[in-house]
């Protein structure tokens, strides 16, 4: 889509501003400053074209005003390759330098980032199984070869199985399989069931009497869905592995997403059913995708409109309260908060990396958790991120990194637009309005 915006009679910061809410696809709670327009245009997450025609005609902006305007549209262009900012003098911008250890080089844009199937990256299989009575599942995301892998937890109450293998200083270079699961702790004995599986299948380190696979797992809390005491166990574990051969992957209530809810700071009397969700591109050479199981206590957000999607219910459930807002209501310590909660993903990629690099593509990934989700990494979750690595082909971290939380806030909206109602939870299928302010 193509924006055109005509700088030639704006004479004022005020009148830049409402010219850009005018023309642009701008969220209502846009701030009218550079920052604020920089961070609206850095979230794009589909191709937009921008003309600046007569970008000369501004010139009696106040303070330098003009020139940091043009200064952030060169910015956004760098840093967003899904938007385009062209001036009506011919410039375009600028070629980005050649890089030894770059696939994303020149011939290669945002014209070339193409939508495909989480499925689509080559070096891992994801498997699913669910207890839809009991409210629980896994997604297990299985690596024959072994994967590269780094990890950033960020919440303040994990369940997660086998991190420290991901520390720089570990021995292990590679994993073979990540478990994303429900049943919190509990759910933490489906490994078992992983390690069985792939033990079979000889994958692992060869230690000559038999193979021993590295399995890394995170957990959400989804006891307050369904069955308390039925939780995934080795027989489900093993279970997925034998769904990842089929490709039985689903965005929705399924795998790890059965028993997944959000909007839980008044606990789950006002929450709302969410999911499993995936986003996957293509970029030249380099395919990158997102799995995650989105169950926080804050609201979502579409990161393109600012609009909430799901999140805390009112009281009479026909629309939204703002979580952000009823705790600034009170600023006493919170006394048993509702510890229930955690977002937990991946990214999967064909691009190679070693773990030192992919944990900081985890790290940044945690922005498209930030993009989607409010309040988000408080003390009462335990969000996690891990960043796979199956390939060869060349790459820029930065890049990816960047993509990457682009691709997870993506991952974000599909698992909540996914999810059917269930266990007495609405979800965005049922109920989409404004929040209540």
């Amino acid at each position: 889509m193509t924006f055109t915006i005509d700088l030639s009679k704006v004479k004022s910061r005020e009148e830049l501003h409402d010219l850009l809410q005018e023309v642009l696809p701008l969220p209502d709670y846009y701030g009218r400053n550079l920052d604020a327009l920089y961070d609206v245009l850095t979230s794009v997450c589909e191709p937009m074209e921008i003309r600046l025609l007569n970008p000369s005609g501004a010139k009696d902006l106040p303070g330098g005003y003009l020139e940091s305007f043009l200064e952030l549209c060169r910015d956004v262009r760098e840093e967003n390759p899904l938007v385009r900012i062209c001036f009506d003098d011919g410039e375009e911008p600028s070629p980005r330098p050649e890089s030894t250890n770059s696939s994303v080089r020149k011939g290669v844009t945002a014209d070339m980032m193409k939508e495909i199937k989480i499925t689509d990256i080559e070096g891992f299989r994801i498997g699913q199984t669910e207890d839809s009575r009991a409210g629980t599942g896994l997604t297990v995301i299985v690596s024959e070869e072994g994967c590269a892998a780094g990890v950033d937890v960020r919440g303040g109450g994990p369940a997660s199985r086998e991190c420290e293998l991901l520390r720089p200083f570990s021995a292990a270079q590679k994993i073979h399989a990540l478990v994303l699961g429900g049943g919190s702790t509990f759910g933490l004995d489906a490994s078992g069931g992983v390690l069985k599986y792939l033990e079979e299948k000889q994958i692992g380190y060869d230690m000559g009497v038999t193979h021993i696979p590295q399995v890394c797992q995170s957990d959400i809390f989804d006891l307050t869905v369904g069955d308390v005491m039925t939780r995934p166990d080795g027989k489900m574990g093993y279970e997925a592995c034998v769904n990842s051969e089929k490709g039985n992957y689903r965005d929705g209530n399924y795998g790890a997403g059965c028993g997944a809810t959000v909007g839980k700071w008044l606990g789950m009397d006002y929450c709302m059913k969410s999911g499993v969700g995936s986003a996957a591109v293509s970029l030249g050479d380099v395919r990158l995708g997102a799995v995650v199981v989105v169950n926080s206590i804050g609201d979502i957000f579409d990161p393109d409109t600012g609009e909430p999607i799901a999140g805390m219910l009112s009281e009479d459930k026909k629309s939204f309260r703002s979580t952000e807002q009823l705790m600034y209501g009170s600023a006493e310590k919170r006394e048993n908060g509702f510890a229930g909660n955690t977002t937990i993903g991946a990214i999967l990629t064909n691009a190679a990396f070693d773990k030192i690099q992919l944990s900081k593509i985890a790290s940044m990934t945690h922005n498209g958790y930030a993009r989607c989700i409010r309040p988000v990494h408080l003390s009462l979750d335990g969000d996690t991120i891990y960043a796979l690595s199956s390939g060869k082909v060349s790459a820029d971290a930065d890049m990816i990194g960047t993509l990457a939380a682009r691709v997870m806030s993506r991952a974000i909206v599909n698992a909540v637009k996914s999810a059917d109602s269930a266990y007495g939870f609405p979800a965005f299928r049922d109920l989409h309005r404004s929040p209540e302010i």
